[in-house]
């Protein structure tokens, strides 16, 4: 079938529910259950050191503070040795394979947890955490790589969001309910076994309808094939195609400043997030006194209204995009700065809480998280800005940097809280992630843009590389510089976790 049949036929065709819904729905489930086992021991471990705040009838083990820090952070050790060969191996296994991978070996290593900390302590305990990142370190590549495939130019921003909103979703669920868990008959031990055995299933049902693409689905329409076939192939960009003749510009990469502001703006965002993250339920109990239902439940409620601001920025970016009322620099800078520099107040602001305004400290927390949501229009669309062709790439490298954050954050917790019960460490604790996030915004506002890199455009072609195909690539090249300073939308910077 020619293109120009297939492009006539796919226009005629109504955007209706098809495979690649069921391959987005099927990606939303897998992305939640993989943060489930992501965030499932910021809550389990407090009842895992104070079996009196859930249930006393399984074990209690008496860890420091700073052993407490280096179990959370063991998580992003494994996480960060996969960020950059996830984006190889998901191209050449295919998207569905790793994903199997990954979640099969989160669930695997958390239906083992309670029995490899009744054995090994945390010693084990960090081992296994270890290969869980180690397996989940490949889960944003896999699936920036099975939307590429399936998701319709048209419809790759709806497709992209609900797919990665599943992180939000997974997080909500299971700090929710791990309270609940931990205080009931199957004891702290449930954090781990219902997620891991919720894994489990989700990797027989991807097994069975999942598929890398629609060229390997056998349910999928031909209607439906030739309609996401002729969007991919009427807006695919000579490095997006898959071919082995792109030459990644490593040396421009390193010493561009667009890209090094980048990096350090991930940074700063992901040291924030994550040691909050780690560290309220902690806070919640030690500081302002809640039983670990109640703390489990409020630890949730910002991720909760993260998630529903979100969706509400959606339109709010469309407004701005299809309008034209700013230029996507001017825009990615002001959604950064809301998202950064608005929790800079807050987390002063939260230093100063006692347990008398607990319902306060409260209300900061879920402010802080939930006003972050902004940088999914901020830094995090700025890898596609800078170079669209080399999006992926950039997404590891920035990724993997910024995990290393993650690592450091609960760390640094573990050595200044000494005392978890006393408000003035957690307040310098406060104090350093606000500073740490006004120099990142302060370095992209000064900066960072949202202009296409010179470095985009480099192309090396392969010797045999035929005459049509050369011109071709050189035709489609000037698309990226008409695209310098054009809005992108929301939806594409949920590719980045």
């Amino acid at each position: 079938m020619g293109t120009s049949r297939r492009s006539s036929l796919a226009k005629l065709l109504p955007p209706t529910f098809g495979r690649r819904h069921v391959q987005c729905l099927l990606m939303f489930i897998g992305f939640s259950a993989a943060f489930s086992m992501r965030v499932n021991l910021s809550v389990a471990i407090v009842a895992m050191m104070d079996s009196k705040a859930a249930n006393p009838d399984f074990p209690e083990y008496h860890w420091s503070e700073e052993t407490k820090s280096r179990i959370l952070s063991s998580f992003f050790w494994g996480y960060i040795c996969t960020q950059i060969p996830g984006g190889m191996l998901a191209r050449r296994f295919g998207g569905k394979v790793m994903l199997i991978f990954s979640v099969s070996i989160s669930s695997i290593m958390a239906l083992l947890t309670p029995l490899g900390v009744a054995y090994g302590d945390w010693k084990l305990l960090c081992f296994m955490r270890f290969l869980q990142g180690f397996g989940q370190g490949v889960t944003v590549p896999s699936m920036h790589t099975l939307l590429a495939k399936w998701a319709p130019v048209t419809e790759r921003g709806s497709l992209a969001t609900y797919s990665y909103s599943g992180s939000q979703f997974g997080t909500v669920i299971m700090l929710a309910s791990s309270g609940v868990l931990a205080s009931s008959s199957m004891g702290w031990p449930s954090c781990f076994y219902i997620p891991g055995a919720l894994g489990l299933l989700w990797t027989v049902l991807w097994i069975i309808w999942g598929a890398s693409s629609p060229q390997e689905c056998s349910k999928i329409s031909v209607a439906e094939r030739v309609l996401i076939e002729s969007s991919l192939q009427q807006n695919v960009k000579p490095h997006d195609d898959g071919k082995p003749n792109l030459a990644v510009p490593w040396k421009r990469i390193f010493t561009s400043v667009p890209f090094l502001v980048l990096t350090a703006t991930h940074c700063a965002s992901t040291w924030c997030f994550w040691t909050l993250l780690t560290q309220i339920p902690t806070y919640m109990k030690s500081v302002l006194g809640k039983d670990i239902k109640s703390n489990a439940l409020l630890s949730a409620l910002p991720y909760f209204t993260m998630l529903i601001l979100g969706l509400a920025c959606g339109p709010l970016s469309n407004f701005l995009e299809k309008g034209r009322h700013l230029s996507a620099t001017t825009s990615r800078k002001i959604f950064n700065s809301i998202g950064q520099w608005v929790p800079v107040v807050t987390l002063i602001w939260l230093g100063y809480m006692t347990r008398e305004q607990a319902d306060l400290a409260v209300f900061l927390l879920t402010f802080t998280v939930s006003i972050s949501t902004t940088l999914h229009l901020g830094f995090q669309v700025n890898h596609i800005d800078l170079a669209p062709n080399f999006a992926g790439t950039l997404v590891s490298l920035t990724n993997c940097a910024a995990n290393v954050c993650s690592i450091i954050a609960p760390l640094l917790v573990g050595f200044v809280v000494t005392d978890t019960s006393n408000p003035n460490q957690w307040r310098t604790i406060f104090f350093i992630v606000g500073g740490i996030n006004f120099v990142g915004n302060l370095l992209f506002v000064l900066f960072g843009t949202a202009k296409v890199q010179p470095w985009n455009n480099e192309r090396e072609p392969k010797a045999d590389e035929s005459k049509a195909d050369a011109e071709k690539s050189q035709e489609l090249q000037p698309l990226n510089e008409e695209t310098a300073d054009v809005p992108i939308t929301k939806a594409e910077s949920q590719m980045v976790v």
